[in-house]
């Protein structure tokens, strides 16, 4: 057998490092060695002397070494449809939308997914997910071409394979056309797992099953999905909670709320993450925090949708696991989940009850970092810089204007304006430079998302 070859080094010096691991430890100055794709070595002033095969060294004076931002709900096909129905709440939004929606196809999807990728990619998003459920008769292979989109990028990826089997026919939302039946979504979700998922250490795809909402999903799709996901192995995540309108939707079809209901159908565990849970009773954070349940937080969704102010302080308090959401462009046009650092502790400030003590910036930070890595079921590879753990991170410039003042660089990067992207890496390759995207043509990118949603609005308006 022949010897595995030496790892090839990368030495990254002279930065401010937040390591995001579970003391929080950080460095004024300090280094970061990465062997092939793994972080080997991290420490405060110069690197270790006589390190052999480096084929790079990073000076990163002025620079925030973080790991990668880790985004834990999008719908990547809304990008298309970015900037319509602006003032409505969800239930009205999701009504002026569907009829559009439901008329995508391959072409739309995968580029659709480079925009928003693109867009996460090159503010700092190492690790994104798709919660795709819209799939259209005779609209081709979408979870392909999405999944295509994320591995041209080289952006670690989670497709949450979504469904939906309750039409308006069955009083739920979406048009008739667009739904699957339970046979057709439990039968697809499988296959994809099967074609695409990798479990390994440091898979770049992985695959959870993803029926969209209890308004928009049968009880029997909820109960056999929970069973399809854990007899592959896999994770499971739906939307919850997200409005007044959905809890109450809840008690007149189910009899019970939202999070009562989940429980009935199987779908509190670790193994379970869910979108926005904004109207969370103490009962129902309890519940999560006892079956160890997560919850990705959409602030600037949750706002451009009214649905209120989640109550992440008190999830956190109780050890409920908490990420960050983009959510889909629709309903967040900026398509950036570095905004959302800022914005879920502005927001979260809100909060009559814990109001200037309910984030603080480490905090921020931990929800785009660690937090996801909990949510998405990946703590032990991603989401903090220590060694072993895979080479996802992230340069921020903060020597500009922009954050010339502000001393600390934690607080500098979250309180602060949108802070450039000199480099940002994905289990060892860079991705970004300079604030733009290395792998792929981004205005190629912005050109095509252009055309196709042009394209989408022309069939909208025929039909």
């Amino acid at each position: 057998m022949a010897p595995s070859a030496a790892p090839q080094r990368i030495v990254i010096e002279n930065c401010a490092i937040a390591t995001v691991d579970a003391n929080d430890t950080e460095y004024a100055s300090g280094y970061l060695v990465v062997a092939d794709n793994k972080i080997e070595s991290i420490g405060a002033g110069q690197a270790p002397k006589g390190l052999e095969n480096v084929v790079r060294r990073i000076d990163g004076t002025g620079h925030l070494v973080t790991p990668g931002l880790i985004n834990t709900h999008h719908h990547f096909y809304q990008w298309i449809t970015r900037g319509l129905a602006t003032d409505h709440n969800l239930f009205n939004w999701l009504v002026a939308l569907y009829p559009t929606w439901a008329r995508i196809d391959e072409q739309m999807g995968r580029v659709a997914a480079q925009g928003s990728l693109a867009m996460m990619a090159r503010g700092g998003v190492t690790t994104a997910m798709d919660h795709h459920y819209v799939y259209p008769r005779n609209s081709g292979d979408l979870s392909g071409a999405i999944i295509g989109a994320a591995s041209e990028m080289g952006v670690r990826f989670t497709l949450a394979r979504g469904s939906m089997d309750r039409s308006e026919k069955d009083g739920g939302l979406p048009p008739d056309f667009a739904v699957e039946t339970l046979e057709g979504a439990l039968a697809a979700t499988a296959e994809t797992v099967d074609r695409f998922h990798d479990a390994s250490f440091d898979s770049m795809t992985q695959v959870a099953v993803a029926p969209c909402s209890p308004f928009s999903v049968s009880t029997e799709l909820m109960k056999q999905g929970a069973e399809l996901a854990r007899a592959k192995g896999v994770r499971l995540h739906t939307h919850g909670s997200e409005t007044v309108e959905e809890e109450q939707f809840c008690k007149e079809l189910f009899g019970m709320g939202p999070t009562d209901y989940f429980e009935s159908t199987g779908w509190l565990g670790n193994d379970v993450w869910m979108a926005h849970c904004v109207h969370m009773n103490d009962s129902d954070i309890a519940a999560f925090a006892r079956t160890g349940t997560g919850v990705a937080h959409c602030p600037s969704s949750n706002a451009r949708l009214a649905a209120g102010i989640a109550r992440v302080p008190d999830m956190l308090k109780a050890g409920v696991p908490v990420g960050l959401g983009v959510d889909g462009t629709a309903s967040n046009e900026s398509g950036e989940l570095h905004t959302e650092l800022r914005n879920a502790l502005l927001i979260n400030r809100l909060n009559a009850q814990h109001r200037e003590a309910a984030l603080n910036a480490r905090q921020a930070l931990r929800l785009g970092t660690y937090g996801g890595a909990q949510v998405l079921g990946r703590a032990d590879q991603i989401g903090s810089l220590e060694a072993g753990k895979l080479a996802d991170f992230v340069l921020w410039k903060l020597d500009t204007l922009a954050h010339a003042s502000i001393a600390d660089p934690v607080t500098a990067l979250v309180f602060g304006a949108a802070a450039p992207v000199t480099a940002s890496f994905v289990n060892g390759k860079q991705i970004v430079e300079n604030s733009r995207l290395t792998t792929v043509d981004e205005d190629a990118i912005a050109v095509a998302t252009r055309e196709e949603a042009q394209r989408l609005a022309r069939i909208a308006a025929q039909a």
